[in-house]
């Protein structure tokens, strides 16, 4: 047993109707040394555990800290639902509950309530049907915290981040200008030196166009607008390869030659992380203030209410959130992060 608080993590269970209540009840069975804080309705959960077949303790929380957690306990910040759910039925009764949660966790990790939050998979459309505009977890936590964010996808293997994130194909081109390439870039410099601790962060670029425009003859945003603005960044001592060819960047020569890839559009090179490391794949949020993982997945509504869903994803994020907690305390000691601050995560290694 410790005598060090253990780090508070809130965790939202997502769209009710599908599968996230039931992860979140797998991932307060494992051994990681976290305070888990579901914040979602009380009763989902226990519904959730009955589903699944799992005995589960649940602690209404208080905020005081914890230097143990038994396998099966979890900590609750009570949100109520609009309407109970039924599995892998999304009902926009709910839209307001769930939104509600995720301002609990980013508000929570701005007052330094938790020291990080990781969230399961919600259900987009349902939230648009009750007339709430909202495109993603990220949007609404760049929103939320007035920041400017990058999307990033992490496996144990490979990083790949996003110029563009949930844009139709057509366009792509457009939103893709030298300024918005710099912005990313700074962006995902500064979060692979300052939260991942890579000294000299080597980033590989991918082209727009196939064999990244063939010199000017497949299409000319490489020569008009992603060279000037990759040249820029390298007087300043940036470490830029590319534009690469998307289709050869991801082969072994290749990726020993950078630490992440910045790709221009949502389908260029995620599927080869999927493909990959599915079940290892973390969602982050860079450019927030506070620490954000999720899933790679989404509610599975064929899966819920069965009980069979693999948690892997959600452990993999919460481990991801808690190396990054411990990361940060190390390089910034003295940087107040309150109530959610814990020290001696024995988390799993994850990049």
């Amino acid at each position: 047993m410790t005598n060090l608080a253990l780090p508070r993590l809130a965790v939202t269970a997502g769209e009710p109707a599908g599968i996230g209540p039931e992860l979140l009840i797998r991932l307060a069975a494992s051994s990681l040394a976290a305070n888990f804080v579901a914040i979602t309705d009380r009763d989902l959960l226990l519904r959730a555990a009955a589903r699944c077949g799992a005995s589960i303790e649940l602690i209404e929380d208080d905020g005081a800290p914890l230097r143990q957690r038994r396998a099966g306990q979890l900590c609750v910040r009570h949100v109520a639902l609009g309407t109970r759910e039924t599995p892998g039925q999304p009902d926009p009764r709910n839209a307001a509950h769930v939104l509600a949660t995720l301002a609990e966790a980013a508000d929570g990790c701005a007052a330094g309530r938790y020291a990080a939050v990781v969230t399961a998979p919600l259900q987009k459309s349902s939230i648009n049907d009750a007339g709430i505009p909202f495109s993603g977890h990220t949007e609404f936590f760049a929103g939320r915290a007035h920041a400017d964010v990058v999307m990033m996808l992490a496996s144990p293997e490979l990083r790949v981040a996003l110029a563009t994130t949930h844009l139709p194909l057509a366009s792509v081109p457009a939103a893709i200008t030298q300024e918005s390439l710099e912005r990313v870039l700074r962006i995902v410099h500064r979060e692979l030196r300052d939260t991942f601790g890579l000294a000299e962060p080597r980033i590989g670029v991918l082209g727009l166009n196939p064999h990244a425009g063939e010199g000017g003859h497949l299409g000319r945003e490489e020569i008009d607008t992603m060279i000037p603005a990759l040249d820029r960044l390298r007087r300043e001592g940036m470490q830029l390869l590319g534009p690469l060819p998307a289709d050869t960047a991801f082969v072994p020569a290749q990726r020993e030659r950078y630490d992440a890839v910045l790709a221009m559009y949502h389908d260029q090179a995620l599927p080869v992380l999927k493909s990959e490391a599915f079940d290892r794949t973390v969602n982050l949020t860079l450019g927030l203030p506070f620490i954000r993982t999720s899933v790679d997945h989404g509610t599975a509504l064929d899966l819920a209410g069965t009980g069979r869903g693999d948690p892997s994803s959600l452990i993999a994020a919460a481990t991801m959130a808690l190396d990054l907690v411990a990361r940060r305390a190390t390089r910034s000691p003295s940087s107040p992060r309150g109530a959610g601050r814990g020290e001696g995560s024995t988390s799993q290694g994850l990049p």
